[in-house]
């Protein structure tokens, strides 16, 4: 027997992809306009578009922007559009919900925007562990992707994976 340890892993075809080397560097900021309402609850076009006039939005360059409401007011959508558009030129990009869904709508356009041919009869492990929080909506989003191009998909990392796919023969 020989003392040499064979690095099986490296060896293999297997290719590993992590969603964290795609995810989007840029500060991720929510905006709550609740404060742009009167009392918090109602909104008053000729002050609300006052505020959004006099608002700092050169803060949010090259930010994703996350627009909300904390309180229970009914806001109607020309209010969110209005916002919108002060951050057109100045965000990378603008949704309206929390920073939860902002983070799944980024990924979503990337893994839209992802080539699998790469991936082409190839075994893929998808990396399970990372430093940033990537949305489960990604995984399925990219898994749903692979499956009809790879030989067989894995998620976790390479040494205990779960398997997911196996391509019949």
């Amino acid at each position: 027997m020989s003392g040499e340890i064979v690095n099986r892993v490296a060896k293999s075809k297997l290719i590993t992809i992590d969603l964290e080397d795609l995810y989007p560097e840029g500060r991720r900021v929510r905006l709550d306009i609740s404060e742009w309402l009167f009392e918090g609850l109602i909104l008053r076009e000729k002050d609300f578009r006052e505020s959004v006039k006099q608002h700092n939005w050169d803060q949010y360059h090259n930010c994703y922007v996350a627009l909300h409401c904390s309180t229970d007011a009914i806001i109607p959508s020309w209010a969110y559009f209005l916002i919108s558009v002060s951050l057109s030129n100045v965000a990378k990009k603008c949704v309206v919900g929390d920073l939860e869904l902002l983070e799944s709508i980024l990924f979503n356009d990337i893994i839209k925007n992802f080539s699998v041919e790469q991936f082409k009869d190839r075994p893929v492990i998808v990396k399970g562990c990372s430093d940033k929080r990537i949305p489960e909506s990604a995984y399925v989003g990219l898994c749903q992707k692979l499956v009809p191009v790879v030989s067989s998909l894995m998620f976790g990392e390479a040494c205990s994976s779960v398997p997911l796919f196996k391509k019949k023969k």
